[in-house]
């Protein structure tokens, strides 16, 4: 079995078990990053997709005139998001489907922007990853992603390095680090890192808004 399948099946293992208390843990917490991230992508355009939508706590956040695709690695998580979006009637939300953020299914060009509300660091290849939300922007368009990332400086960048085992367990991730986008970024050449800002609670968690150059066409 590859190393991704593995990674992947764990991580199903994990968000199955949490996806009946995810809401109840993380509402309060995420709430601010849920709705700053999904302001910015309603300002890069209409077409949003997110990529690791869980169990839909972004989806009331976004305004209504939006058109909203969620996807997720999780069955269950995608369950619990169809569920709520039909029980608060979110018309603004077109389809909500399991899917691997490594292989989208989107035709190139499709939307506005991608948001990535809390899950780039537990995506097996973020790299890859990010490709993919870069095939299906369109020109113009922004990749907008909220996390707990760090810069690995100083005691709380050990801190994170050594916890990141155990917090692994509870489908987070503590070593990510802020770079590893911006190299992402300027490796490729037609993306910029236009913001870096904090969010609740204190900056622990960051939003980052990566630009696409403009491209004719």
């Amino acid at each position: 079995m590859s190393e991704l399948r593995s990674r992947a099946e764990d991580q199903q293992k994990i968000y199955q078990r949490w996806a009946p208390v995810y809401d109840r843990v993380y509402r309060g917490i995420l709430r601010d990053g849920h709705r700053k991230l999904a302001a910015l992508a309603a300002a890069a355009g209409t077409d949003i997709l997110e990529i690791g939508v869980g169990t839909g706590l972004t989806l009331g956040h976004y305004p209504r005139h939006c058109r909203v695709t969620g996807i997720d690695i999780s069955k269950h998580m995608i369950a619990r998001a169809r569920e709520k979006a039909k029980r608060e009637n979110f018309e603004h939300v077109q389809a909500l489907e399991v899917m691997d953020a490594h292989a989208l299914t989107f035709a190139d060009r499709s939307f506005d922007a991608v948001c990535l509300p809390f899950v780039i660091t537990l995506i097996p290849e973020p790299e890859r990853a990010l490709d993919e939300c870069a095939r299906v922007l369109r020109p113009g368009g922004e990749i907008i992603l909220a996390s707990k990332l760090g810069d690995g400086a100083g005691l709380q960048g050990a801190i994170e390095t050594a916890v990141a085992p155990l917090v692994r367990h509870i489908g987070w991730s503590s070593a990510f680090r802020i770079h590893r986008i911006v190299a992402w970024a300027e490796r490729r050449g037609d993306f910029a890192a236009a913001d870096i800002l904090p969010v609740f609670p204190n900056g622990f968690f960051k939003i980052i808004r990566l630009k696409q150059r403009g491209i004719a066409g």
